[in-house]
């Protein structure tokens, strides 16, 4: 790493996260205009982006989370960003030989003929360099970056204090984000990426996940010469997804490409289980054969069976164009914040999927990108941050999709694929079915049909909640009209009391005006929350 030093590493990262909260609330409290707010992000953007890249290690994996926060940062702060990468020069063969000798417990020709002295790889945490095991078998070996686990701890003390100051100092909106989660969540990812034995457990898992689909390949590994920070592979040759002139020379063509990675990354967005969460072209080749290629699996996510139910029941929501079912969805996965309006939120639910495909060629995609961000922003929506790492995913591949094939839609492209998916869910795809079905024309007559003829019962039921609203407004209006005349007369009481001379009088009519009034002011309190509450029950 080039910054080692521990004081020095602090210093920069603290003068740089200070000087931001400095400027925003110099911007703040000047009420700067929408346009300086915009450079303000940009440059402070161009300086967060520098600094990662000056210090590397745990930085640079912080910067690659909040380039895909849209959702909680500004656009001109997320365009610096978007497209960090691990530009991590490898580290002396000397110290890297070191570690593979201290972990193995012997030389290195004890188990291999050969190791290529120049990795192959280099990123924030491990690097790659290609070697041959004894019996000739091609290997990669993936070995942690020397001092990294103390550049980690580093790090982690210095984004804690990061993380207090902005919890307590910086002014969010309530339930916006929870900076203690949020480290939390970054302070596991890493310290799983710092264990390679956790990579080789995600490996197996995958291996064993898709040992019976034909469209993937996931290199074996080698246990016995794989530690906690060493991690030997079967060697893969593969071209980069995104290298579109070498995958044109394939039989197989750039849309069934496109076909393939949905196929493999279907499942692990809406079935419970764990889900790769680094899919950049740097990790995803393909084969002569034209197989999809899984490499490192360093970054994982996990989706709960609660989770997976909760996706599955929004697709099959939209579907049916069943937008209530869609919030409640979106409700329970808890991508909405607590004052979000359902009936708002339905709107937009519905407009956006009213988009043709053929509208959207038309648009200005990046321009609607940008307009989609704003939306989010504005509106009482969150990404949850268990959810951080599975937005990653998706957003990486759909890049990779639309660089596969341009021309096509992803829904186009999903289509088939999740009609397979589905025709293997056994009892559960008649569900998904019924609710596409309803969602064809001759059901929206039927259902028009239905609610005309349910008319009057609903009516009927309309005018009896009303009445039931109406009696329960009485009966507090009763309830005030009672305590405020019994405090009238305590009033009364005690200025007779006072007028006689009689102290038992006023003491006890003190005593009921006390009471009359406080039970007067709790019933108001009730009344007036009983009405908020029904006037929301009524708007949602």
């Amino acid at each position: 790493m080039k910054t080692k030093n521990k004081l020095v590493r602090m210093s920069k990262v603290l003068s740089l996260s200070f000087s931001i909260f400095i400027q925003i609330y110099w911007y703040k409290i000047r009420k700067k205009p929408e346009a300086e707010w915009e450079k303000l992000w940009g440059k402070i953007g161009e300086r967060f982006r520098k600094t990662l890249f000056e210090l590397e290690g745990l930085l640079i994996k912080i910067g690659q989370m909040l380039s895909i926060r849209a959702d909680l940062l500004p656009n001109a702060f997320i365009h610096q960003i978007q497209d960090l990468i691990d530009k991590v020069p490898p580290s002396n063969w000397s110290d890297v030989q070191e570690i593979l000798e201290m972990e193995w417990g012997d030389p290195l020709n004890h188990h291999f003929l050969s190791i290529e002295k120049d990795a192959i790889a280099s990123a924030s945490i491990g690097e790659v360099y290609k070697g041959v095991l004894k019996d000739g078998t091609k290997v990669a070996i993936k070995v942690q970056r020397p001092n990294i686990n103390s550049i980690v701890q580093i790090d982690f003390r210095t984004l804690g204090i990061i993380i207090w100051f902005a919890d307590h100092f910086v002014p969010v909106p309530k339930g916006f984000i929870n900076f203690k989660v949020l480290f939390k969540e970054l302070k596991q990812v890493i310290e799983r990426e710092l264990d390679f034995t956790k990579e080789l457990k995600a490996i197996l898992y995958f291996r064993e996940r898709f040992k019976d689909v034909d469209v993937v390949q996931i290199p074996s590994v080698y246990s016995e010469l794989s530690t906690s920070k060493v991690l030997v592979m079967e060697w893969v040759e593969g071209i980069r997804i995104t290298n579109v002139e070498a995958l044109d020379q394939l039989e197989v063509s750039r849309h069934e490409l496109a076909q393939r990675l949905i196929e493999v990354f279907l499942p692990q967005w809406i079935e419970p289980g764990t889900f790769h969460a680094d899919p950049h072209p740097g990790n995803v080749l393909v084969s002569k054969e034209g197989q999809i290629i899984l490499l490192d699996f360093g970054m994982v996510g996990e989706i709960t069976n609660k989770d997976a139910a909760n996706f599955q029941g929004l697709i099959e929501s939209f579907l049916s164009k069943n937008y209530a079912k869609a919030v409640v969805c979106l409700s329970h996965l808890g991508f909405l914040l607590p004052d979000a309006e359902s009936r708002t939120i339905e709107r937009l639910l519905a407009e956006f999927m009213s988009f043709q495909p053929a509208q959207l060629k038309e648009m200005d995609l990046i321009a609607l990108k940008l307009e989609m961000n704003d939306m989010i922003q504005a509106l009482p929506i969150q990404v949850p941050t268990r959810f951080v790492f599975l937005g990653r995913s998706f957003v990486t591949i759909e890049g990779i999709l639309r660089n596969l094939a341009p021309e096509e839609e992803l829904i186009d492209l999903g289509k088939p694929v999740f009609m397979e998916w589905l025709n293997k869910q056994g009892n559960n795809k008649w569900s998904f079915i019924w609710q596409w079905i309803q969602s064809q024309p001759i059901f929206k007559i039927f259902h028009s049909v239905t609610e005309f003829l349910n008319t009057p019962q609903t009516l009927e039921h309309l005018k009896e909640t009303e009445q039931r609203r109406q009696f329960q407004f009485i009966i507090y209006e009763n309830h005030k009209k009672q305590l405020f005349q019994l405090t009238l007369l305590g009033f009364t009481g005690i200025t007779a009391g006072i007028y006689t001379s009689h102290p038992l009088i006023w003491k006890l009519s003190v005593g009921v005006s006390a009471f009359s009034s406080i039970g007067y002011i709790i019933c108001s309190y009730k009344q007036k929350k009983w009405m908020k509450y029904m006037h929301e029950k009524r708007r949602g």
